[in-house]
């Protein structure tokens, strides 16, 4: 087994502006999920761009 080295991804922050529902949406998948908002969009844009068909 390989040795576990921690690392720490860079991120920023931004601001964006979302529907009033769309929000409401995220943010009952985040609470069923036990997640926060934030990871819940991350994951959104990350699963969007891998299933994007360029």
């Amino acid at each position: 087994m390989s040795e576990f080295k921690p690392i720490k991804q860079e991120k920023t922050v931004i601001s964006i502006r979302l529907d009033v529902d769309m929000l409401k949406t995220i943010d009952e998948i985040s609470a069923e999920a036990d997640i926060s908002r934030n990871e819940l969009i991350v994951q959104c844009i990350d699963y969007a761009f891998k299933n994007f068909k360029r």
